[in-house]
Order: C-alpha cells, then sequence, then structure tokens
C-alpha cells in the first residue's frame, strides 16, 4: 500500500513536470526568437545610423576641434558613428529582450530592466554626451583664454588657460554627476566652492599677472588727462 502511494506520487509528479515542461517549451522557442530578431535588426540599425553619422562627417567636426587627440591621450578609439550605432543597437537589443522575457512571464527581471536599464539609459547617454560637450568647449575656452591673455600682456596666461580649462572640465563633470543622480545636493555644495576657489585664483593670477600693464595703462590714462 506504502509503495504504491510512492509510486503514484512519483508518476503525478512527473506528469505534471512534463505538462509544464511541454507547455514552456513553446514559450521558450518564441522568446529565442523574438531575441534574435531583436538582435539582428538591432546590429542592422545600429550599421546603418553608423554610416549615415560617418557620411554627416561628425567625426571630421569633432576631430577639428581636438576631441580625436583626447579620446586618445585616454587610451580609446572613438568614433561618433561607432558610438552613436552602438548605443542604438543595444537599445534595440534591451527592448526585444524585455519582450522576450515578457514571454517567459519573468517579471521580476522584466522588471529590472525596465526601470534600471531602459530608464537610466538615457541619462548615462545625456552625461556622456555632457562630458563629450565638455571637452570639446574646454579645449575651445583654453585656446581663446590663452589667445586673450597674451594679447593683454598677462604673465600668467598658461596657467589662466588651464584654470578656466578645467574649471569648465570640472564643471562638465558635476553635470553629468548630477545628471546620473549622484549625489545632486552634494555636488551643488562642492560646485560651488570649487567656482569660489576657482574665481579666487583667477583674480589672483590676473592681478598679479596683469600689474604691469595696469600700472602702464594708468599712466597712459593721467597722462592724456593732463
Amino acid at each position: 500500500m506504502l509503495l504504491q502511494t510512492w509510486s503514484e506520487v512519483l508518476v503525478q509528479s512527473f506528469q505534471r513536470i512534463g505538462s509544464e515542461v511541454i507547455l514552456f517549451l513553446p514559450l521558450l522557442l518564441v522568446s529565442i526568437i523574438i531575441f534574435v530578431f531583436g538582435w539582428v535588426f538591432g546590429s542592422f540599425v545600429g550599421t546603418l545610423v553608423n554610416h549615415i553619422v560617418k557620411s554627416l562627417r561628425i567625426d571630421r567636426a569633432l576631430n577639428s576641434v581636438g576631441v580625436d587627440e583626447l579620446v586618445e591621450k585616454a587610451g580609446y578609439d572613438f568614433s561618433a558613428g561607432g558610438f552613436l550605432g552602438g548605443l542604438v543597437k543595444w537599445f534595440i537589443i534591451v527592448v526585444f529582450l524585455v519582450a522576450a522575457l515578457n514571454v517567459l512571464h519573468l517579471d521580476t527581471v522584466n522588471q529590472f530592466l525596465m526601470n534600471f536599464v531602459i530608464g537610466y539609459l538615457p541619462k548615462i547617454i545625456v552625461a556622456v554626451l555632457v562630458l563629450l560637450f565638455g571637452s570639446v568647449l574646454a579645449s575651445t575656452v583654453q585656446h581663446v583664454v590663452v589667445g586673450s591673455a597674451r594679447a593683454a600682456r598677462i604673465g600668467s596666461a598658461e596657467f589662466v588657460a588651464k584654470v578656466s580649462k578645467w574649471a569648465v572640465w570640472i564643471f562638465a563633470l558635476l553635470v553629468a554627476l548630477v545628471e546620473l543622480g549622484i549625489g545632486a545636493e552634494f555636488i551643488q555644495t562642492v560646485f560651488t566652492g570649487i567656482v569660489a576657489a576657482l574665481a579666487l585664483a583667477m583674480g589672483l593670477s590676473f592681478g598679479l599677472g596683469g600689474r604691469d600693464a595696469a600700472a602702464d595703462y594708468l599712466k597712459k590714462f593721467k597722462k592724456d588727462i593732463e
């Protein structure tokens, strides 16, 4: 009697597992097809975006302001088309992955991808673009400040230019961190202190470096009045 009961339990367990596997296999097949299609489609669209960006010659415009040199110093090989194409590709793949997991009713993983990956990915893209724009702006500001300081005969032109460059870099970095939601209030406090310190440093550098030029200008102004 006991043996018969155990055999019935085992048979029912195997039947239940078999029926669940039979029901799960079509869902698994559909989810795999969805994911593979999303991978192929994402790769195609990413390659298309890469070619479109290259045809617009955005890389040449970025290289003209020294972005390629900056990225090479960091040990990377940057391509605007490859970067944007890769973002589009993986965004599409993640979207299809969410759809595939939804078919399998994997709600926990699906919710994580929806909230963290898809919800956070636009912020990462914005942060990267802010840093990229900040690098271009920092290089431009450095050249402009050097030219202006030398034209004004300021002895510490290089120092002022580097301070201006790093001020822009720090500002871009703080904006990127705020966009990512990393300690917004703390970053705002730090940024206020950095701006005050940079303003004091630039004021001292201009004051010390431009002291002779200011004295000459005052002498000339006094002579014109007399």
